[in-house]
C-alpha cells in the first residue's frame, strides 16, 4: 500500500518587532554620537558582523545600510544576532540593578538623621563596602560622602530660604551641633547663614527671559554684572527660581540696554568659541571663586577633568570639591563648567541638563574659536 506523505504547511516565524521608521534618524544619531543615555532603550545590529550592540558601543562605526534597530536584546536575538562581546548589551539589566541599589542608598542618606558610615550603607544594600563605593561613584560621579554633603547643602539652603532659624536648619540637615555647622557654613552656603537668610536684601537687579536653541534662558544682573544665567524648558519656572533665590531683592524687568546684554549671552550659547568677556557679579566661597576662575581658562573646544582643574589650582586632592563648585556655578556658559568631564572623558552631571552640556560641547568642538591679538 502506497503511503502519501503530505507536508505540513510552513508557518512563517513572526519577525522581530523593530522600532518605528520615523525614529530611525534619531536612533542613528545616537549611535553615531555613542550616546550612553540611550543604552537600555534600544540596541542596533550589524548585518555584516552578525552582532548587536548598545548605542554607546566603542567599536568601529558600521555603515548605515548594514544597521537595524531593535527595541530589546530579545528582539535582536530573535532576528538571529548575537550580543557584542565588547559592549555586552545583554548585561544592561545588571547595570540597571546597580542603579536601583544606588538609588536606594541615596534615599537612605537623604532620610538618615545621622550620616551612615560606608559600611552601614553597603550592608543595607547587601554589598561589600569596596564594591558599593565603586558602583556609587561610577553611577553618580561622586562618592557617598560627597553626595551626603550636597544633600546637606540643599536642606540647609531650603530651610533657611523658608525662614527657619539657623538652629532649626542645623539639626534638620543632620549636623550634631551648631559649631560643626558654622565651621562648614561658608562652604555650604557661600556666605554666612545670616547673610544667606537675607535672600538678597538690599540688592537691585534686572532680569529678562529669552528663547535659544537649547530652550529657555534667563539672565539676571546687578549694577556690577551678571549674577545668574539659567537654562531650562519652562520660562516661568526659571523666573520663579530667581525670585526664590533672591526673594528680598528688588527685581525688575530689564530695559532696552539690558536686552543687549541678554543678546550677548544668547550669542554665546548659539555661537560658542567667541572672545566675549561678560561682566559678572558672582558670589561664592574663596574656593569656589578659585575654581570658577580656573574654568574660565579652559579654551572652547577642549575639556578638562575634575582632577585637572584641582591640579590647576594647586589642590590635586580636591577633585570632589571641584565637582561641587561646578554644581554651584550660578552662571551657565559664562563660567564654562560644561567643559569639565570625568577623567575617562565621559559626561557627568550638569545643573541645566546633561543634553545641554553635550550640545554645548559638540558646538564648541566644531566651532573655531576666534582669537584676538594681545
Amino acid at each position: 500500500m502506497d503511503l502519501t506523505v503530505t507536508r505540513a504547511p510552513r508557518i512563517a516565524k513572526p519577525k522581530s518587532k523593530d522600532v518605528k521608521l520615523t525614529d530611525v534618524n534619531r536612533l542613528w544619531a545616537a549611535v553615531v554620537a555613542r550616546d550612553a543615555t540611550h543604552d537600555g532603550r534600544f540596541v542596533y545590529s550589524v548585518a555584516t558582523t552578525g552582532v548587536y550592540c548598545r548605542p554607546s558601543c566603542a567599536s568601529r562605526l558600521a555603515r548605515r545600510e548594514n544597521v537595524r534597530f531593535h527595541d530589546s536584546c530579545s528582539m535582536a536575538e530573535a532576528a538571529g544576532f548575537r550580543a557584542c562581546q565588547r559592549c555586552k548589551p545583554d548585561q544592561i539589566s545588571l547595570q540597571n540593578g546597580y542603579a536601583a541599589k544606588v538609588t536606594q542608598a541615596c534615599r537612605i542618606i537623604e532620610t538618615a538623621m545621622v550620616m551612615p558610615t560606608l559600611a552601614d550603607l553597603a550592608a543595607a544594600i547587601e554589598m561589600s563596602p569596596f564594591h558599593f563605593h565603586r558602583i556609587f561613584k561610577t553611577t553618580t560621579g561622586i562618592t557617598p560622602k560627597a553626595y551626603a554633603t550636597a544633600h546637606r547643602r540643599k536642606v540647609v539652603r531650603d530651610q533657611l530660604s523658608k525662614g527657619q532659624s539657623v538652629t532649626e536648619a542645623v539639626y534638620d540637615s543632620g549636623f550634631h551641633s551648631s559649631g560643626g555647622f558654622y565651621a562648614q557654613s561658608t562652604d555650604l552656603l557661600g556666605m554666612s547663614p545670616t547673610a544667606f537668610r537675607k535672600c538678597g536684601a538690599g540688592m537691585r537687579m534686572q532680569f529678562a527671559l529669552a528663547h535659544c536653541s537649547l530652550g529657555e534662558i534667563l539672565v539676571a544682573a546687578t549694577g556690577r554684572g551678571i549674577c545668574a544665567i539659567s537654562m531650562g524648558d519652562d520660562a516661568e519656572a526659571l523666573r520663579r527660581d530667581l525670585h526664590h533665590r533672591f526673594s528680598d531683592a528688588q527685581i525688575s524687568s530689564g530695559d532696552k540696554s539690558f536686552n543687549k546684554l541678554v543678546a550677548q549671552v544668547v550669542a554665546l550659547v548659539e555661537r560658542p568659541g567667541g572672545n566675549m568677556d561678560l561682566p559678572l557679579d558672582v558670589r561664592g566661597t574663596a574656593f569656589q571663586q578659585q575654581v570658577w576662575a580656573a574654568l574660565k581658562k579652559i579654551r572652547p573646544g577642549t575639556t578638562a577633568s575634575y582632577s585637572d582643574v584641582a591640579k590647576s589650582i594647586a589642590q590635586p586632592s580636591s577633585a570632589r570639591a571641584v565637582a561641587l563648585a561646578c554644581g554651584a556655578n550660578p552662571v551657565a556658559v559664562a563660567i564654562p563648567c560644561h567643559r569639565v568631564v570625568k577623567s575617562d572623558g565621559a559626561l557627568s552631571g550638569y545643573r541645566w541638563g546633561i543634553e545641554r552640556k553635550r550640545a554645548l560641547l559638540d558646538r564648541e568642538a566644531t566651532s573655531k574659536p576666534s582669537r584676538t591679538k594681545k
